[in-house]
């Protein structure tokens, strides 16, 4: 009975499914946000100088082609800012 089945399911699906042995997805990534990065306060003056925190990014990954998304400010325990949390693509 399996085995009938198995070629039915065969001979009856549609040759586009088996055309190139994979699935069809989406092309691009799908989370705007590709990696992000812990960066020390001592690399950044001015947080809100999206520019300058663009600079030290793609010096730090060796990109020129890095975008800066997001910004946040990382506090330890203590209250003092341990470092900055940016997001890049």
């Amino acid at each position: 009975m399996l085995c009938v089945v198995i070629l039915i399911f065969i001979f009856l699906t549609p040759k586009s499914w088996f055309e190139k042995g994979e699935r069809r997805g989406f092309a691009g990534h799908q989370n705007p946000t590709a990696s992000t990065l812990l960066i020390g306060p001592e690399l950044i003056e001015n947080a809100q100088d999206k520019h300058q925190v663009e600079q030290v990014v793609r010096t730090f990954v060796g990109r020129d082609d890095v975008q800066v998304l997001n910004i946040r400010k990382v506090i330890g325990k203590d209250g003092k800012p341990q470092g900055y949390e940016v997001d890049i693509r």
